[in-house]
């Protein structure tokens, strides 16, 4: 976001309740269910009780499987995204609620119309992360299964995107919207209908949701490939990267601008936060020792197995985890549930981590806690917030999508003691209202621009 001159740039921060990866240790006596709606709860109101912008939900489709077998750490019994968002806005006021939903497995008009009435019902406090599922093993659970090809999927997620703004816009007269809140009929003829055949819809509908307090819900999107780039600086609002060190945040934030300069989009109608995990501790030294012990905590055994075995393509459950690395070439090539990978980039990931063995003396799992579960922000509460102060004020990134390692409680340090520090430097809100916004919704707290008229949609010959 761009700041005046002379002024600070406010910090963003999101809230990601993390399942769907390793990075939570569900072996903590601590951890809380992903069935009991108490850690949500929980979760979002510590969120909230930091005035961080919104919560972010990410979806499992499947639990994920390696070698046919349950990958160890992954979560099994967790709702699915929208009741979990819709529950969050409930129990909640301010805060933002963010659901992950794919655009290569559901539908325009039916997701529109689900994200509209829960953006409705929340005061306008929706977004969604858009992303394109990419393998035949979530294509399984479908009537058409498969997978699509790369190009393929940033082309559906376009023209669903596309068909979903048309939706929410359909409803664009505010007298007519107004009338819909106090319970009159509508006028038919004053809503838009929606026609469009593209290469992967066919729409024609009237749209039964009016449009919502903040336009439409805020667009996320989750994907740093050049197709992703350039779908975010067309379509999102907000990216959320992998670029958690200073030099990777300042690079990537200038090409997605100048991504988005090309686009002919506003530099301050796109947020770029990065994941980050954290670990705070009462001195610097302290939070170093409990990062080592989370990340051995995070990687377990059978996590660090499953992930040589990705890179070298073949069963290496002989191997022996505190040895070293394999003797082996990766395998030439592996065809995973319609995700293929090349023996090059294969071969030289396995020369680059070998390369980093010798030099630090690390044992297999070691070399997969290096790569993996190196956490972003460790220190003292002080260290923590002026790191993070450092790289918005650096423009390394807008603030930080943040993912603790314990549910639900994994959150309230940071918002106990690094929130009140990033105040007292008068780049962090002490509320979420203010006398010209007494309601904010979720655009507006972002401080993102009204939503811009979508490009046409395609009507074309049956």
């Amino acid at each position: 976001m761009t700041a005046h001159p002379g002024a600070q740039r406010q910090v963003h921060l999101v809230a990601h309740f993390p399942g769907v990866n390793s990075t939570t240790v569900w072996s903590d006596p601590a951890a809380g269910s992903q069935i009991d709606f108490a850690s949500f709860r929980h979760f979002a109101q510590t969120a909230e009780r930091g005035f961080f912008d919104y919560i972010f939900l990410a979806e499992g489709l499947r639990v994920r499987e390696h070698a046919g077998r349950i990958h160890d750490l992954d979560v099994a019994g967790r709702p699915a995204t929208l009741a979990i968002i819709t529950a969050m806005a409930a129990v909640t006021e301010r805060i933002g609620v963010v659901g992950t939903l794919t655009s290569t497995f559901n539908e325009p008009v039916e997701l529109a119309r689900q994200l509209a009435s829960i953006d409705h019902l929340s005061g306008g406090r929706v977004g969604w992360n858009v992303v394109t599922s990419s393998d035949a093993f979530h294509g399984g659970n479908f009537r058409r299964g498969g997978f699509l090809p790369y190009p393929e999927r940033y082309e559906r997620a376009e023209e669903f995107v596309r068909i979903a703004k048309h939706l929410w816009d359909a409803w664009a007269d505010d007298a007519l919207v107004a009338d819909a809140r106090r319970g009159r009929f509508a006028d038919p003829a004053r809503i838009a209908r929606v026609a469009h055949r593209g290469p992967h819809f066919s729409v024609d509908t009237t749209p039964t949701v009016p449009r919502s307090p903040q336009g439409y819900p805020v667009i996320v999107q989750a994907g740093d490939s050049p197709a992703g780039r350039d779908f975010a600086a067309a379509n999102a609002e907000v990216i959320f990267t992998r670029h958690s060190t200073f030099e990777e945040g300042l690079a990537f934030s200038t090409d997605v601008h100048a991504r988005l300069a090309a686009a002919g989009r506003r530099s301050d109608s796109l947020l770029i936060l990065p994941g980050a995990t954290f670990i705070v501790g009462d001195t610097d030294a302290d939070a170093l020792e409990l990062s080592r012990e989370v990340a051995h905590a995070q990687i377990s055994p059978q996590t660090a197995l499953a992930w040589l075995e990705a890179i070298w393509g073949r069963d290496l459950s002989d191997l022996d985890l505190d040895g070293p690395l394999p003797i082996e070439e990766p395998a030439e090539t592996v065809l995973r549930q319609g995700q293929t990978s090349t023996a090059i980039d294969r071969r030289a990931h396995a020369a680059r981590l070998r390369e980093r063995a010798e030099a630090h003396g690390l044992s297999a799992r070691e070399v997969v806690i290096a790569e993996t579960a190196q956490h972003t922000f460790v220190g003292a509460p002080e260290t923590v917030a002026d790191e993070i102060n450092r790289y918005v004020q650096g423009g390394a990134s807008d603030g930080f999508v943040l993912v603790p390692h314990l549910v639900p409680a994994g959150l309230d340090a940071f918002v106990d003691r690094v929130v009140p520090i990033l105040q007292e430097r008068g780049v962090y809100r002490t509320a979420y209202e203010t006398p010209a916004n007494p309601r904010p919704t979720l655009r507006s707290a972002l401080g993102l621009p009204a939503p811009q008229p979508p490009a046409p949609l395609e009507v074309t010959a049956a």
